[in-house]
């Protein structure tokens, strides 16, 4: 949770000087010229759940497991297989040979090279195997089912970055316009420092002070701007979208109602994150699918029954009988049951079913754990909701405290009743009750949509 904090204390941080205002105006004029389409909240989610590189895996994923669903329906059903051999012999010191009739006279002929044909039809079917295929199929519907709660996961963590980082997109497109009002404060401040050195009720070095405040506003908003093509940035490549593609999100009207709502109740948001969270289904699900994992090993000391049948047939070259006769008389048929009873495999059973059983505890442990993140981060989020809305609330007032104190001590530093030190300093305080005050807002709508997140809402 600390690092939805780095792009505000990035902001914070003491800056270098860099140049005018000209360069500012330019990038803010290229800026409101773009008119790119405007991405909302909803825009940016819909179009990462279709196109997120990470989710299209797991819909792979989805579909192997349902083929393994597949096969293992097959496997209850008998297997059938046809065959067939074709071969050419040779006897080369052979004296035998087929006799013939012909024109009434017996014609016995001798060869040494011979032709066989062999027909098969194979068939098997298991008919008990310890309820191993049932119990596979099982095993492998909820693996399957798993495979879909973990694509969901994947998704809701996609969409909490993608939340993030609109939020703070927001954020400092704000900070951006704090900034440009402190500018043009600064502006009016050095133009009335000229004027007052030309009267002579000012000295060049207090004049250089207000020049300098000038210049240091010009590289707060040229620093919030590249932070915001950066955080955009990192949306794009979120939404898999183009890298030379333009992008910018759609504004909303000013949003402190949404910072002063209700925080929904611990409690509450976590018995429905328990009973909505895929992360939490899914680790349920791979609970009984370990707990099927024990009896397939289990299975591994279990007679297994097969029922098996076939039919086959030959001919050759050295019958004298036609071929369709020799099908026919040496066609032949059989059917079968077998039993196979495993007496002695070198402890291969029983530490596959060890092995279930520990799979069976390490799934309980998971599932442990992922309760104890889920309470854990949900209760970060609702201690920051309400830390950061009585920030905002405080924050609200200290605005309205500090503009009023500067509008006097700009006043009075007009008519020379303040100096160049008591000004900067009243600047520098309302500046900074306004960056503290867009910080707990933003961060205060952020807790509280996550926290209606969890609670199952959608964001």
């Amino acid at each position: 949770m600390n690092k939805k904090y780095l792009f505000i204390l990035s902001l914070l941080l003491p800056p270098a000087m860099t140049n005018a205002q000209e360069n500012i105006l330019d990038m803010t004029t290229a800026r409101d010229a773009d008119t790119s389409r405007k991405w909302t909240l909803h825009d940016c989610i819909t179009h990462a759940l279709n196109n997120n590189i990470t989710l299209k895996k797991n819909n792979v994923a989805i579909l192997s497991s349902k083929e393994d669903v597949e096969q293992a329906k097959a496997a209850l059903l008998p297997s059938l297989s046809a065959s067939t051999n074709q071969s050419i012999g040779w006897r080369p010191w052979n004296e035998a040979g087929v006799s013939t009739v012909a024109n009434g006279t017996v014609v016995n002929k001798v060869s040494k090279t011979y032709y066989n044909g062999n027909y098969a039809l194979n068939a098997q079917w298991t008919l008990w195997n310890g309820n191993k295929n049932r119990n596979t199929l099982k095993q492998n519907i909820l693996e399957a089912n798993k495979a879909e709660l973990d694509s969901a996961t994947n998704a809701n963590a996609l969409k909490e970055q993608i939340a993030e980082l609109y939020v703070q997109i927001l954020y400092l497109n704000e900070a951006i316009e704090v900034n440009r009002q402190s500018l043009a404060t600064s502006m009016k401040n050095e133009e009335r420092g000229r004027m007052m050195v030309e009267v002579g009720k000012m000295s060049k070095a207090d004049l250089a002070q207000l020049t300098a405040q000038t210049k240091q506003d010009e590289y707060n908003i040229v620093n919030a701007q590249a932070e915001t093509e950066k955080a955009k940035m990192q949306l794009k490549q979120i939404l898999e979208l183009q890298g030379d593609m333009t992008f910018d999100i759609v504004i909303p009207e000013k949003n402190d109602h949404e910072a002063l709502a209700n925080i929904p109740a611990l409690q509450t948001v976590y018995e429905q994150a328990l009973a909505s969270r895929p992360e939490i289904a899914g680790s349920l699900l791979n609970i009984e699918s370990q707990k099927i994992g024990v009896k397939i090993a289990k299975a591994g000391k279990m007679p297994q029954i097969n029922l098996t049948g076939g039919m086959g047939t030959s001919t050759t070259s050295m019958n004298n009988h036609g071929g369709s006769y020799q099908l026919k008389t040496n066609f032949d048929a059989s059917l079968g049951l077998s039993l196979s009873l495993p007496l002695f495999d070198n402890r291969t059973t029983k530490t596959n079913v060890n092995k279930a059983k520990l799979a069976v505890i390490d799934a309980d442990l998971d599932l442990q754990d992922k309760r104890k993140t889920l309470y854990s981060t949900i209760e970060g989020y609702w201690i920051d909701a309400n830390t950061n809305q009585q920030k905002f609330k405080a924050a609200q007032a200290s605005v309205e405290s500090m503009q009023a104190s500067y509008d006097l001590l700009s006043e009075q530093f007009r008519l020379g009743l303040k100096n160049i030190v008591e000004l900067m300093t009243g600047k520098n305080n309302l500046v900074t009750a306004q960056q503290n005050m867009l910080q707990s807002k933003y961060m205060t709508i952020l807790d509280i949509q996550l926290l209606k997140f969890y609670k199952g809402e959608e964001i």
